[in-house]
C-alpha cells in the first residue's frame, strides 16, 4: 500500500501487517510507505456474526487476508467467485464499476482496495434487502 494516509481520530485502533496499533488521545496521520502492507480499520471490521448478507460474505474474505487469517491464494479464487456471483445480480452501471475494481484489485493481490470497493456496495445492499422485504 505504497503512500497510503491513514488519518485516525482518537483511541481509534488500526491493524498493520497482525499487529493491533491504537492512536492516542490526538487525532494523527499515519503515511504507510511499506508496499503491500496489510492493513484494516477496526472500526471497519467485519464481525462474523454480521456476515448475513452475499456483499457482507465477499468483504469479509477481502477482510480475513487483510487480518492474516487466510493466505491470498486460498482467497483470491473465493473472492473472485463472490464477485462474479454479485456482477450477476448488481448490473447497475455503478456497481459494474466497483466489482470492476475489485476484480482488478483482488488479481493484483491489492486486498485493501478490494475491501474498499466491495464495502461501496453495502448501501445498495442494504436497499435493495429492504425494497425486497417491503
Amino acid at each position: 500500500m505504497s503512500g497510503l494516509v491513514l488519518k485516525l481520530g482518537p483511541k481509534e485502533r488500526v491493524l498493520i501487517n497482525g499487529a493491533v496499533i491504537e492512536n492516542g488521545d490526538r487525532r494523527s496521520r499515519l503515511s504507510i510507505v511499506t508496499p503491500n502492507a496489510n492493513i484494516l480499520r477496526l472500526r471497519d471490521a467485519i464481525h462474523p456474526e454480521e456476515v448475513t448478507t452475499p456483499v457482507r460474505r465477499v468483504c469479509y474474505i477481502a477482510q480475513l487476508v487483510l487480518s492474516g487469517d487466510v493466505e491470498k491464494e486460498q482467497a483470491s479464487m473465493q473472492l473472485l467467485r463472490g464477485v462474479e456471483q454479485l456482477s450477476q445480480v448488481l448490473t447497475d452501471h455503478d456497481s459494474r464499476e466497483l466489482l470492476d475494481c475489485a476484480t482488478e484489485a483482488v488479481m493484483d493481490e491489492q486486498f485493501y482496495q478490494a475491501l474498499k470497493s466491495l464495502r461501496g456496495l453495502l448501501p445498495r445492499e442494504e436497499r435493495l434487502m429492504a425494497a425486497a422485504q417491503a
